[in-house]
């Protein structure tokens, strides 16, 4: 224990820790409105999609983060307007671009000329690759996200659980929509550098499931799901330095285990008041 609190000292572990509080904070605020609108499928949509603006910046020559950023805001809006305009069911909206995502990202990664790029760390991430910029860059979006959260609340909370009704009280769903969808893609691409395009839809999912074994407050869940997400990014991090294996997958094996405990716990609970009741 001593020898993995001394990796404190070295730059690429703070980054991580500080990135781990950040990405934990953010994904509780993203995941819980994602949960909201019963559709957690949309964030493994904009992340596969992603793929699609890795593939092209490769093939461009341009940092593969700022084509992923592209196509998963393009990915985010894209699927509010075909599903508000174009009349299709949005988890089918979220099917075809998810595919063609993926299509044009093996396409364009196939056609770079030279060496073929190592698509590990996109796929799988790697928390502790991240640097200092990386850090900042998660922070200010967290910020951004928390201020927007802060102002909008109600709105934000109104247009996830009913647009229609929101509409009428004369609440500028489009708006709102559109902005979380940005907000959503952003949140994603900031994430794939730590976890990976795989382990996102976990990340932005298992700790909100977790909160809702206790409460359906949305305020309540976003509170819960950054204790949840923030504990096991940390207890991640130690499994993956004893077993030598990768952080993402360390991180999000621990968030499941999290869950199947308190789930198993909560069960027993119930059963415990059943047989009280009889």
């Amino acid at each position: 224990m001593s020898q993995f609190f001394d990796l404190f000292a070295y730059s690429f572990f703070q980054n991580a820790f500080a990135a781990s509080i950040l990405i934990s904070l953010l994904s509780a605020l993203i995941g819980t409105y994602i949960v909201a609108r019963k559709n957690v499928f949309i964030s493994g949509g904009i992340t596969h999609a992603s793929f699609g603006g890795i593939g092209i910046a490769y093939y461009l020559g341009l940092n593969p983060f700022l084509g992923a950023a592209v196509f998963a805001v393009l990915t985010g809006t894209s699927i509010e307007w075909i599903t508000n305009k174009g009349k299709m069911r949005e988890d089918s909206a979220i099917a075809i671009l998810w595919s063609l995502g993926m299509a044009l990202g093996i396409i364009f990664v196939f056609l770079t000329p030279g060496y073929a790029p190592n698509l590990m760390s996109f796929l799988f991430g790697s928390i502790l690759s991240v640097g200092r910029s990386d850090v900042l860059l998660i922070g200010g979006l967290t910020l951004l996200t928390a201020l927007f959260f802060l102002l909008a609340y109600r709105p934000i909370l109104y247009t996830a659980f009913d647009p229609e009704f929101s509409s009428i009280n004369g609440i500028k769903v489009t708006f709102y929509r559109y902005s979380m969808a940005v907000l959503v893609a952003l949140a994603i691409v900031v994430s794939i550098r730590a976890m990976g395009i795989i382990l996102v839809l976990s990340l932005f999912t298992i700790p909100q499931t977790t909160a809702l074994l206790y409460t359906h407050s949305f305020k309540r869940i976003v509170g819960l799901a950054a204790l949840f997400a923030l504990s096991g990014a940390l207890i991640g991090l130690y499994v993956a330095y004893a077993m030598n294996i990768p952080s993402g997958a360390a991180i999000i094996f621990v968030l499941t285990l999290q869950y199947l405990l308190l789930k198993g716990i909560d069960l027993l609970r119930l059963q415990r008041r059943r047989n009280t009741a009889e």
